[in-house]
């Protein structure tokens, strides 16, 4: 009796422990499992914008680009953006503008930001997010069109096809979104903080739709950044006039992040929306909010000098944009601050490099967002 009883209990042992290696095995299978984006399909306003204005616009001229191009990069900011950073951690190249015709590469993706561009139509820029989705369209059809053109004409292939996406690679691709503040920014500038606030659900109405015209289109991998702290950018600091109590103890515009923070709620109540009616795909949200705000507060120890201490344009007293010439009591006053990398803003509205390399770092691996993935497991 007491043998059989042994025999049972070791079988028994032997089945749990077989069970629990089976178990850390099949985790550790699936935690070693990594996305791999053919490409990346970004939709955005300046924080992301890669060459469009430029492109365009003829805007954002040198100093931008000055700490890690060396020339005109087409990005406001001394050099590399958030998006930038992503597409260095998914090893794919540097995504070219959509509207750049000189030395683009679409290969790996392409980039549909625009600076200024808002969610809703109006505003600084006629690029807003419907239009760059339109554009997205267009682009993947001309592409399929071209593609299968080549294909079915040439037997070796062509120099220029290599640049093109590869049509079955769409669904595969990483979609981020990072868009939205503007739509703040401008309603700050032109209406009231409580028409900001009325604004927002019609403006997430239609983000939520273009999210849905890009799934339509195949889209099932999205990374989504929720709007920055834009009570902290000196631009808007300076042109608010600080009354008591509305400014924070980091020198930040109370008001105007409350009304971000808002925003930001209701984006993450649409995202989840997008969640259960989109099935198909895979949707992270981003807490970006939080990640600048952390680095803000933290300035001092990282660092940094004073957030109003931008390096690049003035705003005080007269209105001197990065990268134009003005002359001030004889004096021309272009040349931005001798150490970038000392600045969280560049230009009292944009990020510096620095600034923006360490928001990548805490962004990318899934400590601040919803899901807690990082970008290399969003698609699992």
């Amino acid at each position: 009796m007491n043998s059989r009883r042994l025999i049972h209990v070791l079988w028994c042992f032997n089945l749990y422990v077989a069970c629990t290696l089976i178990h850390v095995s099949s985790e550790n299978i699936y935690n070693s499992k990594k996305c791999v984006y053919p490409a990346i399909y970004n939709f955005g306003d300046s924080n992301s914008d890669t060459g469009t204005v430029y492109a365009t616009f003829t805007g954002v001229q040198p100093p931008n680009g000055i700490s890690f191009f060396g020339n005109i990069s087409g990005r406001a900011s001394d050099g590399r953006l958030i998006i930038d950073f992503i597409a260095e951690e998914l090893k794919l190249p540097y995504l070219s503008a959509y509207l750049n015709s000189v030395g683009s590469n679409y290969r790996h993706g392409a980039n549909f930001a625009v600076g200024g561009a808002s969610i809703r139509p109006g505003g600084y820029s006629p690029f807003h997010l419907g239009l760059q989705v339109s554009q997205f369209i267009l682009f993947k059809s001309h592409t399929k069109i071209l593609f299968n053109q080549l294909s079915n004409n040439n037997r070796t292939e062509p120099p220029f096809k290599s640049g093109l996406p590869r049509p079955e690679e769409f669904s595969k691709a990483l979609y981020t979104i990072d868009i939205g503040q503007n739509d703040l920014a401008y309603g700050f500038l032109h209406t009231s903080e409580e028409q900001v606030q009325r604004s927002i659900p019609d403006i997430l109405s239609q983000f939520s739709e273009a999210v849905k015209e890009l799934y339509n289109e195949g889209a099932r991998v999205f990374w989504i950044h929720n709007t920055g702290p834009i009570g902290c950018l000196p631009f808007n600091y300076l042109s608010y006039e600080p009354k008591q109590g509305n400014i924070d103890a980091i020198g930040c515009v109370k008001p105007q992040n409350k009304i971000a923070q808002e925003f930001n709620k209701k984006l993450k109540d649409q995202v989840f929306q997008l969640r259960t009616k989109l099935t198909l795909a895979k949707f992270t949200y981003v807490d970006m909010y939080k990640a600048k705000y952390e680095l803000i507060s933290n300035a001092r120890s990282q660092s940094f000098v004073n957030l109003l201490n931008f390096c690049c344009g003035s705003y005080t007293g007269y209105r001197i944009n990065c990268g134009t010439k003005e002359m001030i009591n004889g004096t021309v006053n272009t040349n931005p601050c001798t150490n970038p990398s000392q600045h969280i803003i560049w230009d009292g509205i944009h990020y510096s490099q620095r600034a923006n390399q360490l928001i990548a770092k805490k962004i990318t691996y899934g400590s601040f967002s919803d899901p807690p993935v990082s970008i290399g497991k969003a698609c699992l």
